[in-house]
């Protein structure tokens, strides 16, 4: 979306245009080329901030990446909740199955010694950000900077904590 858009992300994903039939604001809120790429992706680039500060001076412990490996789900049931968007009542049904796939994951990685546990929440973090990407897609649940945050925030986390474990 453009600063100054009459539409939002969800019309112009769908190839709709605002009502005035103009795609791009003109003026002082038109970005030119790289700026409107670098300002269209800022929840990316929050969250390589995010990651490179998390990680940068080695992994935290892992009771504390497993614990986020729990809250990411439900901060899903949260939004959507709020926003309205857990019906039918399938969706519901898949956002409370990958809370408990994900908690499985972080409480077998607890479970195991402290490599291998690192390694199996690599994978569930990485399985988040598959999951992030698939909400990113439908728009549905989550806000879409929100999945595209959390999405590059857990692809981040896992190559990490696979290159440092």
């Amino acid at each position: 979306m453009t600063i100054g858009s009459p539409h939002d992300e969800r019309d112009h994903d769908r190839g709709t245009e605002p009502a005035s039939g103009t795609r791009r604001a003109s003026g002082p809120f038109r970005f030119p080329g790289l700026l409107a790429a670098v300002g269209h992706r800022w929840p990316t680039l929050l969250a390589l901030a995010l990651a490179v500060a998390t990680f940068a001076d080695g992994l935290p412990a892992p009771e504390f990446l497993a614990a986020l490996l729990v809250v990411m789900p439900l901060c899903y049931l949260l939004f959507g909740a709020l926003r309205a968007e857990l019906r039918p009542p399938r969706v519901l049904a898949l956002q409370i199955a990958g809370l408990l796939g994900f908690a499985a994951v972080a409480l077998t990685a607890l479970a195991v010694d402290e490599t291998l546990g690192l390694h199996l929440l690599a994978a569930g973090w990485l399985a988040h950000a598959v999951w992030d990407f698939a909400h990113h897609r439908t728009g549905k649940v989550v806000p879409r900077a929100w999945a595209e945050w959390c999405c590059v925030v857990d692809a981040c986390g896992a190559l990490a904590m696979t290159l440092l474990a």
